[in-house]
């Protein structure tokens, strides 16, 4: 039971001991300690200082990037409407002259059907007059070979002339 109940000399030499290592300590080491105490929390400090930095700058750039991207979606919008209507006005030109050569090309077919038309037309008329003397002239031969059929085929004719 002694241990638990320590002696007043026993005390006395602890706290002596205590006081000794604290005054040597204190002035040995006690300096360096403190100092690397302060140098950590200033380099937390420092650090928290430089996180805190970098995070408004990466929110600064964050925005920036964000009005980049705005700015290029409106190019890129910008550039497509403006391919869009270069793309139409294109389209439309090619229309417009197709319709313009289109009509040329009805226009000329049309003038070459007329006068194909009035070539074939010009050539049957020649050939039905061919024709007509042709066979005319063998009727008139035939008609015309006896003085008297003579006499009445004129008289014939004078009187369809009268009817028409």
């Amino acid at each position: 039971m002694d241990l638990l109940t320590p002696d007043l000399g026993l005390f006395l030499w602890n706290l002596l001991a205590f006081l000794i290592l604290f005054f040597i300590l204190k002035a040995t080491a006690w300096k360096p300690i403190l100092k690397s105490l302060d140098e950590r929390e200033k380099g937390i400090a420092d650090s928290l200082a430089t996180a805190e930095r970098i995070k408004a700058e990466m929110a600064q750039m964050k925005s920036e990037n964000e009005a980049l991207l705005a700015k290029a979606r409106e190019e890129r919008a910008l550039l497509l409407k403006e391919a869009r209507d270069t793309r139409d006005k294109i389209i439309n030109e090619a229309k417009d002259q197709a319709k313009v050569e289109a009509g040329k090309i009805i226009a000329d077919a049309r003038v070459a059907i007329e006068q194909q038309k009035m070539a074939a037309l010009t050539d049957v008329k020649n050939q039905v007059g061919s024709l007509v003397i042709e066979v005319t002239e063998k009727i008139l031969r035939r008609e015309l070979a006896d003085k008297s059929e003579q006499e009445n085929y004129i008289r014939q004719l004078s009187n369809e002339v009268k009817l028409n």
